[in-house]
C-alpha cells in the first residue's frame, strides 16, 4: 500500500536545488549574517546614529556642557544642556507651582549625570578647569582670610558629586583633605587625584584605608585626614568632615561667622545611648562577608566586651562633626583617646560613639560636661538628616525618595533646607533631583557675594570713620 503524503504542497519542494542549498551551507550563511550585522552596527556607530536616536529618548542630562574637554564635548554633541527646561531657582525657592512642576517632569525622565571619566577629562587641564568652574570669581572677605577652615572628605563613588561639593565649599584660604576608599574604581581615584593637583590647598590623604561599612576603618579614614590637616601650613581654626552625598546649607562667610561664635566649643550630636545602641559596644563584633550591598559588615557575637578604658562614660551620636583645632590635637595626642580608639576597634559603627564620647571627657578642649543635657541631631547644627519615620512629626515629608530610611531631598525642600538653621545636610543625589543641587549651589553663591559685599562696605565705612577721627 502506498504511503499517504501529508505535505500541504502539491509537489515535492524538498527535491528542488534551492532547498538543498539552504541546508548544505547553514554555517556559511550564519557567518555572513553575523558579519553584516557587525558591519552595520559599526557603520551606525561611526555615523553617530546611536546619539541621534538617544536624543529623542525621554532623558534629562545634568550639566553635559560643564566641560569643554574633547571627551565630554564629543560625548554629548547632540544634546542641549538641561533639555527644554530653563529653571529659575528663585521661583523654586519661593515654591512657585509652575517651576516646581518642571522639577517633577524632570524626575520622571531618565536622569543621566556626568560619569567619572568625564571628571577625569574635565580636570586634566587645570587652568581650563578652574576657569570653566569660575574658581577665580569666588569672593572672599577679610574675616574669612583670618579664619581658615579645614575639611575632611571621606568618599568612595560619584566623582561629579564630590566635584560639585568641593566647588561649593571651596575658598582659597581653606584646606581640604580627600580620603577615597581603596576599593573605589581606578577612574574615580584618578578623577579626584586630578582635581587635587589643580589646587595647592587640596590634597589626597597620605594613608588610605579599605573602608568597610560600620567598621573602624571609617573612623580611621577621618583620623588619617585630621592628622594630615594638622601638618598643613594653613592655620585652620575648625574642621568639618563630610561624605560624598553631603552639601552645605551656608556660605563660607556665614560658616566663619557662626564658628567664631562657638568661641572654641565644638558642635556635634552627643546623647546617652538607648538599650539597643548599648549593644553596639558591649559585645564583640567580627567583620564578616555578606551577600548583599556591602561586601563586609561587623556582625555581633556572644562575646561580651570589657568596660571602656579610663572609666569613660559612653555617649552616642553622629559620625559627623565641627571640631576646634585644639580638640583635634587632643584626640591625636591623648592617651585616653588612643586607648579608647583601640577599645572601639571591635565595636559596631565606632565613629558614632567615638566623637560623642570624647567630647564629654574631662579636660578635653571645648568639652561638653557629662552632666549636660543631650545634644540631639536636630539641636546640633552640624548635619541635617531627614528620617522617614519622623516625617510629618519633626519635619515635612521628603519630596525626593528614601534610601535606608533617609530622605534624598527634592527641589521642593530648597527653602526648608536653607531656613532649617543647620550648616550641612545629607543626602543629595543628582540622579534623584539635579535641580535641588543646582539651585542650592546658586543660592549659596548669591549669599556669599551679598555677605562679602556688605562686609567690605562696612570695613570701608569703619576705616573712613577712623581716618576722619
Amino acid at each position: 500500500m502506498k504511503s499517504i503524503n501529508f505535505s500541504p504542497f502539491p509537489f515535492p519542494f524538498h527535491r528542488m536545488k534551492r532547498h538543498n542549498w539552504t541546508y548544505s551551507y547553514p554555517i556559511g550563511r550564519r557567518f555572513l549574517l553575523l558579519f553584516l550585522t557587525v558591519w552595520l552596527f559599526l557603520l551606525l556607530k561611526l555615523l553617530k546614529v546611536e546619539q541621534l536616536l538617544l536624543s529623542h529618548k525621554d532623558i534629562y542630562l545634568v550639566e553635559p556642557l560643564l566641560s569643554t574637554s574633547s571627551y565630554v564635548r564629543n560625548k554629548y554633541t547632540n544634546f542641549k544642556e538641561g533639555g527644554q527646561y530653563e529653571i529659575n531657582c528663585s521661583s523654586i525657592y519661593n515654591q512657585e507651582p509652575v517651576e516646581i512642576g518642571k522639577t517633577l517632569e524632570i524626575k520622571r525622565k531618565e536622569i543621566i549625570d556626568l560619569d567619572d571619566e568625564d571628571v577625569v577629562a574635565m580636570t586634566s587641564d587645570c587652568e581650563m578647569y578652574r576657569t570653566i568652574r569660575g574658581y577665580h570669581l569666588k569672593p572672599i572677605s577679610l574675616e574669612e582670610k583670618t579664619f581658615p577652615l579645614a575639611y575632611s572628605l571621606v568618599v568612595h563613588k560619584d566623582a561629579i558629586m564630590v566635584e560639585r561639593l568641593i566647588h561649593t565649599i571651596y575658598s582659597s584660604q581653606n584646606v581640604y583633605c580627600i580620603h577615597f576608599d581603596q576599593k573605589s574604581s581606578s577612574t574615580f581615584k584618578q578623577a579626584l587625584e586630578n582635581l587635587a593637583k589643580c589646587f595647592s590647598n587640596i590634597f589626597i590623604a597620605s594613608k588610605l584605608e579599605v573602608v568597610e561599612y560600620a567598621y573602624i576603618s571609617r573612623l580611621q579614614a577621618d583620623l588619617n585626614c585630621l592628622s594630615d590637616l594638622l601638618k598643613s601650613s594653613i592655620p585652620w581654626k575648625y574642621v568639618i568632615n563630610l561624605c560624598g552625598q553631603d552639601f552645605p546649607l551656608r556660605s563660607n562667610f556665614e560658616l566663619v561667622s557662626e564658628f567664631k561664635r562657638l568661641d572654641g566649643r565644638n558642635m556635634l550630636e552627643t546623647v546617652k545611648p538607648s538599650t539597643s545602641k548599648k549593644e553596639r559596644f558591649t559585645y564583640h563584633y567580627e567583620l564578616q562577608k555578606m551577600p548583599y550591598e556591602y561586601t563586609k559588615v561587623p556582625v555581633k557575637t556572644n562575646v561580651s566586651k570589657d568596660p571602656p578604658p579610663h572609666n569613660i562614660e559612653m555617649f552616642v551620636g553622629s559620625a559627623y562633626f565641627v571640631l576646634c583645632r585644639a580638640f583635634v590635637e587632643y584626640v591625636l595626642e591623648s592617651l585616653i583617646a588612643r586607648d579608647f580608639f583601640e577599645w572601639s576597634k571591635d565595636t559596631y559603627s565606632p565613629d558614632e560613639h567615638f566623637w560623642a564620647t570624647l567630647i564629654r571627657a574631662p579636660g578635653a578642649p571645648g568639652q561638653i560636661s557629662p552632666e549636660a543635657q543631650d545634644i540631639t541631631d536636630l539641636q546640633s547644627k552640624t548635619r541635617l538628616v531627614k528620617w522617614n519615620y519622623l516625617e510629618d512629626h519633626l519635619y515635612p515629608p521628603c519630596t525626593g525618595t528614601h534610601l535606608r530610611s533617609v530622605c534624598i531631598y527634592g527641589a521642593a525642600e530648597l527653602r526648608w533646607l536653607i531656613n532649617s538653621g543647620h550648616w550641612f545636610a545629607n543626602k543629595f543625589d543628582s540622579k534623584v533631583d539635579p535641580v535641588l543641587i543646582k539651585c542650592l549651589a546658586e543660592k549659596l553663591t548669591e549669599q556669599q557675594k551679598e555677605w562679602v559685599d556688605l562686609s567690605s562696605e562696612n570695613f570701608f565705612k569703619h576705616r573712613t570713620s577712623s581716618n576722619t577721627s
